[in-house]
Order: structure tokens, then sequence, then C-alpha cells
């Protein structure tokens, strides 16, 4: 972080609504760089985590949000996020002038609609999802896909740079877009990586031998890397749901749906994920759609 984004972070107020597996970390990264922070979420235990930190913890979303230059949402999809930023108060008592970053993953639609009710309130709306899991939050290298005014983004730089590497995509719904693709991308080879893994076990082929075999080649990612690695050791505590790959999928459909776009292999892969969520899959991380294709093979 720059001195400038230092001296910035010791004159704005921030509020984080939404402290779970990736508002935690986030919210404690923007303490650590030096913002006052209020927290709040549904569950209020979770947000009384951060007060060991020096962030206050708010009773009420309407009341964490009162004395914000900036809030941040980190929700769990489109319809929370317009429960909370409407249906709680939350807009009603912003400054004018208040920048609500949504970083949560909804639909690029529900991104545009939100802006637009905020701008007719005074406000300001960025819509920046991130990839990166929790390993990126804890870090601080999220890939932060914004879109919305071009002014606005660089509004946030000093609160995105605590985060990770923060990219203007376009107009409002364009992050949401962005983070659709890269949902896209992650959900599907994870597919790939599990099928390809599973039918060398199945030939009789050492999983690992294979991984570090073809690692280097054209067939590298970040996925084969440490999703791959997880498969190798059975290791699928959550760090980024299944369940939630599976809403991202979900949402890229409507999207392409909207735009008129097929999306045949993307539709493909929800019905993958959806099967896994009725086996018994749903509370794991989302490279356990392994588990899914290895049941189907009677290898699970």
């Amino acid at each position: 972080m720059t001195d400038f984004h230092r001296n910035r972070a010791s004159t704005m107020n921030l509020t984080v609504l939404g402290i779970g597996l990736m508002g935690m970390p986030m919210a404690k990264r923007l303490r650590e760089a030096g913002f006052e922070v209020t927290a709040w979420n549904r569950t209020r235990e979770k947000a009384l985590r951060l007060a060991s930190h020096g962030a206050r913890v708010a009773h009420t979303a309407a009341q964490a949000v009162r004395d914000a230059d900036i809030v941040i949402t980190m929700l769990d999809n489109g319809e929370v996020v317009d429960s909370v930023l409407f249906g709680q108060g939350v807009a009603s008592v912003l400054k004018p002038g208040t920048l609500v970053i949504d970083m949560s993953s909804i639909k690029p639609s529900q991104a545009r609609q939100h802006a637009a009710r905020l701008r007719e309130l005074g406000m300001a709306h960025l819509d920046a999802p991130v990839s990166g899991g929790t390993v990126g939050a804890e870090a601080g290298t999220l890939a932060i896909m914004a879109g919305g005014e071009a002014a606005d983004f660089e509004r946030a730089l000093p609160v995105f740079a605590p985060l990770g590497r923060a990219t203007h995509v376009g107009p409002h719904g364009a992050g949401q877009l962005a983070k659709l693709a890269n949902q896209m991308i992650v959900g599907i080879t994870i597919g790939a990586v599990s099928e390809a893994l599973l039918l060398c076990a199945k030939g009789g082929a050492d999983m690992a031998k294979v991984r570090e075999a073809i690692r280097g080649g054209f067939a590298e990612s970040r996925v084969l890397d440490l999703h791959g690695q997880r498969m190798v050791e059975n290791d699928f505590v959550k760090r980024a749901a299944l369940t939630v790959q599976l809403k991202d999928m979900r949402n890229a459909l409507d999207t392409a749906s909207e735009l008129g776009f097929e999306a045949p292999v993307t539709g493909l892969f929800e019905q993958l994920y959806a099967s896994a969520t009725e086996h018994g899959f749903a509370e794991l991380d989302h490279s356990a759609l392994f588990c899914e294709l290895a049941r189907r093979n009677g290898m699970r």
C-alpha cells in the first residue's frame, strides 16, 4: 500500500456489510491498512470477531452505514443485497455522495438496477466482485473486477489496494459480467481436471503422478495446481462453496438468456453441480465436483 493510499485510509470511514468467509479477512485487511471500519452481519457473532482488530460492530445494517464514506457489501446473492440496501433501510440513511461497492457475486442486471436506484438517491455505486477465494482474501491478492463510473473507480482505489488487484472493466454490471466469465472458466475447468484425473485413476495410473507429469504443459492452470492437489489429497474442506459455484453458473445462464446467447457448456456444468448438491456434496468446496464424477463412475 502506497503512502498516498495510507493517507487516504486515515481519513475515510468504511462499513463492511457481510462478515462471512470472504468478508471477515477482507475487513481485517482494511483495518490493518488503517481504515476506520464498522462491521455488520446478520449473525452478529461473526462480526464480533472483528472487534479485537479495532472494528466497530453495529447491531443493524442501517446503524452501520450512518457515518460511512464508502460501504462495501459482501453478501450471498442479489436478493440479499437488495434486501439489505433497500429493505433494511441502508440506502435511506446513507450520506449524500456515499459510494456503495458491491463485492458480492450477483446478476449483472441486478447490479444495474441497484446502481440506478442508488443514483436516484444521490449515491454512487460500483459492482466489484472478486476472485481468489479465502486464500486471496487473506493474502490481499484478490482479482477485483469493477463496473461503474471511472471517477468512482478512482475513488475506490485506496480501498481496493489492501485487497488485491483491481481492474475497471466497463459500465455498471460489467464487473458482474467479468465475474461470471471467471466462474464459468473456473467451474468448467474443475470439471475437466476432475474427469481427467479420475479417468487416469480408473485405468490404474497414479493421480498425483499424472498431475505432476502434465503440469507445465498446455494443461497447466491455477485449477490444476490448487484444486488438482485437493483432489489428489481428498481434501474438500470448503474454501469456495460448491453451492456458490452452482449459483454463479445459474446466474451466467440467466444472463446468457437475457442476451440471447447460447451457452451449452455452462448449461451442462450447471446440471453437474446441481447433481453434486443433490448427492450430499453441497457443504464442500467447489472442487468436490470431483466427488460427484467419482460417484457416477463407482469410485466413491
